[in-house]
């Protein structure tokens, strides 16, 4: 008879065990991301998916991106009721180990749950939130930071001198944490930097190709310091002039995926002539679903 009760009890907390297991599996779901247009972002920095949970961000995991923009994980798996609770969804950049597990400032794509799915854009509230519908760039050919005029398309810097005089070059919306402009000079193939800027008036933070003395706007003369493979000066005729939208930190010495201006420099181009940067507004975009 006893053999009989511990049979039950056994049977019994088998049963509990088993239930148990049961709604283990029924207590978490799918998180998955369809994401075109991202980039691979180095050894430095991952990818993090987060979702937003009573007003907090929950973590849905990191994923990499290779040179094809194929992500090596579309699928998470979390906890059914944060994720039925998630009003949004939110994709950052983060360092490569992270030492927070904190979101960083750098949100690169964000959407708000509409039923199963949430459409990510750069320019939802919780991402930059900008828009570069309005962006208008112009940029002119010439080194002002030495006193040699016969290699003036050797320079580029982002002003307008059609009145006569220097102006502001380009139209951009501001910048939230977490981001910054760059402009560049594609110069046989390879992307230079003019150096990283917020405002659209006063130098840039670099002036490691140029003399002394530039004018009070984005842009640089390449006159020294070449990088490995080029020789200054140069010209920049038949090269493409770039503004791009970097994450700061920035690992890369290549423009990161964001270049809301792009425009090609003219084959011959003459000097000190303004030239016209259009628009390249084909950002990431993606859908999360649950």
């Amino acid at each position: 008879m006893k053999f009989n009760y511990l049979l039950i009890a056994t049977l019994g907390l088998t049963s509990v065990f088993l239930s148990s297991c049961g709604e283990d599996e029924l207590d978490t779901q799918n998180l998955t991301l369809e994401i075109t247009g991202l980039e691979d972002l180095g050894s430095d920095a991952v990818y993090e998916g987060w979702i937003m949970v009573d007003g907090a961000p929950q973590t849905t995991g990191t994923f990499t991106v290779d040179a094809s923009g194929t992500l090596s994980k579309t699928s998470f798996e979390l906890d059914s009721e944060a994720l039925d609770k998630a009003t949004a969804f939110i994709l950052t950049v983060e360092p490569n180990p992270d030492p927070s597990p904190d979101p960083s400032d750098v949100h690169i794509l964000a959407g708000d749950f509409s039923g199963e799915d949430s459409n990510l854009t750069i320019d939802h509230g919780a991402a930059l939130g900008t828009d570069f519908s309005t962006s208008a760039g112009t940029f002119i050919l010439a080194t002002p930071t030495d006193s040699d005029d016969t290699n003036e398309a050797s320079g580029i810097w982002f002003l307008d001198n059609s009145s006569g005089a220097p102006a502001i070059g380009l139209t951009l919306p501001e910048l939230p944490a977490g981001w910054i402009y760059e402009g560049w000079a594609v110069i046989d193939g390879t992307p230079v930097s003019t150096g990283t800027f917020s405002e659209m008036t006063g130098q840039d933070n670099s002036a490691i190709y140029s003399g002394a003395g530039g004018p009070p706007f984005p842009g640089e003369d390449f006159l020294q310091n070449a990088p490995s493979g080029l020789s200054f000066p140069t010209d920049l005729s038949e090269g493409t002039a770039v503004i791009s939208v970097e994450p700061v930190p920035d690992n890369s010495a290549a423009p990161f995926v964001l270049k809301p201006l792009v425009g090609s420099i003219p084959a011959n181009a003459e000097v000190h002539v303004p030239f016209s940067i259009g628009q390249n507004l084909n950002f990431p975009t993606g859908i999360a679903r649950r």
